[in-house]
């Protein structure tokens, strides 16, 4: 069965953005102190709109780097997987899945933080009237409990 709704879901990230970043400065340690930098995005479809891939550039207080996303949406399953690269290891990160549901898309996967286990949970969800957010969270309880540590917020460019 193939199931296109939901396709079209990650249409709004679409383009170039001005991106405000707020990172907690140590995860899972308790710290409530965050850092706030910019940087920008861009976006483009690929595969007849069953995905996209973005261009990061990410100017953390102790340089610049640059990352990427690939998304791919599964039309038999319907729903999303998300691919982060970053510039400065380049390699796949362990995948992150999930679909929307009223507005906000969920995504889950597992990796690890520091030598241990970890779930990741990001947030993706279109700010009216022409923004976006994404929230990454990390827990070391198996989902119990969440930690967000690094927060974006998207305007155009």
């Amino acid at each position: 069965m193939r199931i296109t709704q939901g396709a079209g879901d990650f249409d709004f990230i679409l383009g170039a953005w001005r991106v405000r970043h707020r990172r907690l400065e140590r995860r899972l340690a308790g710290c409530s102190d965050w850092a706030e930098f910019g940087g920008t995005m861009r976006a483009e479809p690929i595969l007849g709109g069953l995905g996209n891939f973005d261009w990061n550039e990410i100017d953390l207080p102790e340089g610049r780097y640059r990352a990427s996303t690939l998304r791919l949406f599964n039309p038999r399953l319907g729903s999303w997987s998300l691919h982060w690269v970053d510039g400065r290891d380049p390699k796949l990160d362990p995948p992150l899945t999930g679909a929307f549901a009223d507005g906000i898309g969920t995504f889950f996967g597992d990796d690890m933080f520091e030598g241990r286990p970890i779930r990741v949970r990001f947030l993706w969800s279109q700010v009216p009237p022409d923004g976006a957010r994404w929230e990454q969270a990390f827990s070391d309880d198996g989902g119990a409990s969440w930690e967000t540590n690094w927060i974006m917020e998207f305007s155009r460019a």
